[in-house]
């Protein structure tokens, strides 16, 4: 009988010491692998905890790259709220956690986020008939963002702002060359007669010499510490701009007269931030701008169409390792404007994050320039293969685990970062 009230008390203590444990749990811990019920807002819960003061630690590589929370039950209120799952552990849990990822053997580390970063989107104000991918990742992780455009950029607003994502754009003048397939459309007139209408505003005669302006001030931007963000043909398009400064490469229906003689033999390869040694394309006809871009020559069906993460050191390559988190390494693959890279016409000091072996293409690629970095990623829209002008918009209510989405997510992230462990 003694022996028995002994055991209950034992049962007691334990259940005891288990509700104490739990009703001062020290952390919340945001799980990113597949068993999360919400990978996008979870990156949501990260940012206001950051803009909150909270202390946030990004847990590279350790189930799918999870955040770390200090416990707090406004934090934990918007979990509930925003559907994102998480657990609720103890401080020797979360030692035993931590003091697991330091060792030396384990490819995975700890990066504190510390300062909420300011958010800047390149896009212009009036209606397009498509969508961006960034603004609507942003949306709905409910992230807060500002929306700027060349007045801005010329007026020297950008240093205002941490990270700056490049909206789908042309920045070389000839209007997204949709001209053979949208020149009655009259959402391309009317773009038209609004670029030139802001270029002559802005001091410019021709609106390629003002998105040259713009693409130059960005690149002074990251020189300084800015963090860029391209997607789809803001990517080749903006190397472009800068390769071609001094030539005019526009046809006369883009600009009013003939393009120069030569225009490969006058590009300046040592102005772009990604690029080198391509060729343009001169056709006005023809929807492509250079030879660095494979998407009218890949041949890959679409049920083979994937890319694969890199696998990089977490404890020596933090930068690349945190712009990777991801619950998959194999991404399904998805169409744009711009949808690949061509390896050849990369600069060698390019890291490649995302590539289509089978291709010889890659999908995801990050560089330092100055102070500041960049990082691409092909394709439109994460969700939809071929998202074609004027389709509706994705409903990320539908693709909450998106990983091809993620991607965008974690460069969101990266700026908050403490930079004392990047420095490697």
């Amino acid at each position: 009988m003694h022996h028995f009230s002994t055991f209950k008390k034992e049962i007691l203590l334990l259940f005891f010491l288990l509700c104490f444990s739990f009703s001062h749990a020290s952390y919340i811990l945001i799980n990113m692998d597949d068993q999360q019920t919400n990978h996008l807002k979870a990156y949501g819960i990260a940012f206001l905890s950051i803009e909150n003061e909270i202390n946030v630690k990004w847990l590279l590589n350790y189930k799918g790259g999870s955040f770390l929370i200090k416990s707090n039950n406004f934090i934990e209120n918007e979990c509930k709220t925003r559907n994102v799952s998480y657990s609720l552990i103890a401080d020797v849990q979360s030692n035993n956690i931590l003091s697991d990822i330091n060792r030396n053997d384990v490819n995975q580390e700890i990066i504190s986020l510390e300062k909420a970063p300011k958010i800047a989107i390149y896009s212009p104000k009036n209606k397009q008939p498509w969508d961006d991918a960034v603004t609507l990742a942003l949306t709905y992780a409910e992230i807060p963002y500002d929306i700027i455009y060349d007045e801005e950029v010329i007026n020297n607003l950008l240093p205002l702002y941490d990270w700056l994502h490049l909206h789908h754009e042309d920045f070389t003048g000839q209007y997204g060359k949709f001209y053979a397939s949208f020149k009655n459309a009259s959402w391309y007139k009317e773009q038209k007669k609004s670029f030139e209408k802001n270029a002559k505003e802005l001091g410019f005669n021709k609106v390629s010499q003002a998105k040259l302006a713009v693409a130059k001030k960005i690149k002074e931007y990251v020189l300084s510490g800015g963090f860029l963000f391209a997607m789809c043909s803001a990517t080749d398009s903006y190397d472009i701009a800068l390769a071609s400064e001094g030539v005019d490469i526009c046809q006369h229906m883009f600009d009013g007269d003939p393009i120069d003689n030569d225009i490969d033999t006058k590009l300046n390869y040592k102005n772009t931030l990604a690029f080198k040694d391509f060729e343009l394309v001169k056709n006005p006809n023809r929807y492509e701008f250079s030879s660095i871009d494979a998407t009218q020559t890949r041949k890959i069906k679409r049920n083979l169409d994937f890319f694969t993460l890199f696998d990089f050191s977490a404890k020596w390559d933090p930068v690349p390792t945190m712009l990777c988190q991801n619950h998959m390494q194999v991404i399904k693959g998805f169409m744009g404007q711009t949808t690949s890279f061509r390896n050849k016409y990369l600069k060698s000091d390019v890291i490649i994050m995302g590539e289509t072996k089978s291709t010889n293409e890659s999908r995801y690629i990050h560089g330092k320039l100055g102070n500041g970095t960049w990082t691409f990623y092909g394709g439109h829209d994460p969700e939809d293969y071929q998202h074609k002008v004027g389709d509706p918009k994705t409903d990320l209510s539908l693709h909450p685990n998106s990983p091809g989405y993620r991607l965008i997510l974690n460069n969101i992230l990266f700026p908050a970062a403490k930079k004392k462990k990047l420095k490697t």
